[in-house]
């Protein structure tokens, strides 16, 4: 068992993929053995996380999720706990391994009631896991299930959600009004895409991860790896720099953006492609009445945007940019070296055609080319709404990478890195210190500083994404993190 940390790449699995590796792990095994596997595992984490806890209430489903919850709850009433179960199901109506369960379970003298304990000191969803998943039947209303959902949403008892907490899409990340918001959640035999990204990080508190074995079985193991739906980006390599070098080693970067009253997003954008190693960084401000000095980082070089050699150069274009940035656009995304289309620039694009055109152009020839939207700019450029990007994120994120054949960062929680050919790449750090304004502009610098420098844009854009979130994570929680304070080097 595992605790989930940004400090390693993890393989991702939905609701599909993950049934069948079940399906293939089960095939190796003798009946049952993935339940009682998962129902130990259970009934480990929940001592470890509550060693002192009396009452545990195991709040259990009609399915195997619900089995998996009555296994642990034998395991817990032999330790000496007061396991109280609520079912949903019956021994008739319930699948065979659950069913086994409650046979076990009644035979070990836990304890089956009909309403939840009045104080536990630990409660555990068990009540649908990925059963609730997108594609699932919906099923009627239950007034017994919502006062139990209701119940462990108002109990000051911790809560473990066993594989995803109830109400969380395992695919998306999408919660219904009545998701459990879980302290902890322990998932079973695969990490699920959306135990990460929309409303996962809010809804599942710590992930724990515990394969049931799966590393045993070499096929299914292997199966796991190579057919992941997704993966959490790893931590970027440290990445010194030769003492035999000078700033050309490490490329120039041009930031096209700073309409009037917005210029700030463009120097934000440009001292970030400085202070991540970019060799020179010249500004082109649409605003031209600006005094063309930074001063108090003085090494940025302003120059009229006709001006910039664009075709050796990573263009940051967008930051700021308002209606003005849509003059440039043809300009960049015909000849710039590589770019980084944000903000303003995105939705000029997603106005405009013929800019499409060109940027779709630009992806066929293999030009390096990083868009960064939000939810709402990646709607646009779709055309749909904000809503439904956030529905399906990750469907999103690769529908735009296919669209334009470049990489694609849809930002938000749970920050998705999108590109062909590649596994879509969630991001594991990062916090709500991030929605402010600005730090979008910064992130695009740090882009642009890494595709200067020769990284390929997914690598570009996955290690500067990550290591744009670490510096919120490590930013102290009763202070505002400003966009400017992320001008930290990057963390190893």
């Amino acid at each position: 068992m595992h605790a989930i940390h940004p400090d390693r790449s993890w393989p991702l699995h939905g609701v599909a993929r993950t049934r069948q590796l079940e399906q293939l792990a089960q095939a190796q095994l003798r009946p049952q053995v993935l339940m009682q596997r998962a129902g130990l595992a259970v009934a480990q984490l929940a001592l470890a996380l509550a060693p002192h806890a009396r009452t545990i209430w195991l709040a259990c489903g009609p399915g195997n999720n619900g089995g998996d919850g009555m296994l642990a709850a034998l395991h817990l009433k032999r330790w000496g706990k007061h396991a109280v179960v609520t079912w949903l199901g019956t021994p008739e109506s319930a699948p065979a391994d659950a069913a086994a369960a409650y046979q076990a379970a009644v035979q070990a003298g836990v304890e089956f009631a009909a309403t939840p304990p009045e104080q536990p000191d630990l409660c555990v969803d068990a009540l649908f896991g990925i059963g609730l998943s997108r594609g699932a039947a919906p099923r009627a209303p239950n007034p017994t299930l919502t006062y139990w959902l209701e119940h462990l949403q108002r109990n000051s008892a911790p809560v473990l959600a066993v594989d995803v907490p109830s109400g969380l899409d395992a695919d998306t990340g999408c919660a219904t009004t009545q998701t459990v918001r879980a302290h902890h959640t322990l998932s079973l035999l695969t990490l699920k895409p959306g135990l990460f990204t929309a409303n996962g990080r809010d809804a599942s508190g710590q992930v724990w991860f515990d394969d049931l074995g799966l590393h045993g079985d070499a096929t299914a193991s292997a199966h796991a790896h190579a057919n992941a739906d997704a993966r959490l980006i790893a931590p970027p390599a440290p990445w010194p720099r030769p003492h035999a070098s000078h700033k050309g080693s490490y490329g120039d970067v041009a930031v096209i953006g700073g309409a009037a009253g917005m210029t700030g997003a463009a120097v934000l954008a440009a001292r970030a492609a400085l202070h991540h190693g970019a060799g020179r960084v010249f500004v082109g401000l649409l605003d031209e009445s600006t005094t063309a000095l930074d001063p108090v980082q003085p090494e940025l070089m302003f120059r009229a945007v006709p001006t910039l050699a664009l075709a050796d150069m990573a263009v940051v274009c967008g930051c700021g940019g308002g209606d003005a940035v849509r003059a440039p656009l043809p300009r960049v995304l015909s000849t710039a070296k590589a770019v980084i289309i944000d903000a303003d620039a995105i939705n000029s694009i997603a106005n405009d055609t013929q800019l499409q055109s060109l940027l779709a152009a630009r992806g066929a020839r293999g030009v390096a080319t990083v868009l960064t939207p939000h939810p709402l700019e990646a709607a646009r450029l779709l055309g749909t709404s904000a809503a439904e990007v956030q529905q399906d994120r990750l469907a999103a994120a690769q529908a735009l990478a296919e669209r334009f054949a470049c990489v694609v960062v849809l930002k938000g929680s749970g920050t998705i890195v999108a590109g062909p050919g590649h596994i879509p790449a969630i991001n594991p750090t990062g916090n709500a210190s991030l929605a402010t304004a600005g730090t979008g502009d910064v992130l695009a610098g740090m882009v642009g500083a890494a595709l200067a420098a020769g990284l390929a844009p997914f690598a570009a854009a996955t290690q500067c994404v990550y290591t744009h979130g670490l510096a919120a994570d490590h930013w102290p929680a009763t202070r505002a993190l400003v966009a400017s304070a992320l001008f930290a080097p990057p963390l190893p």
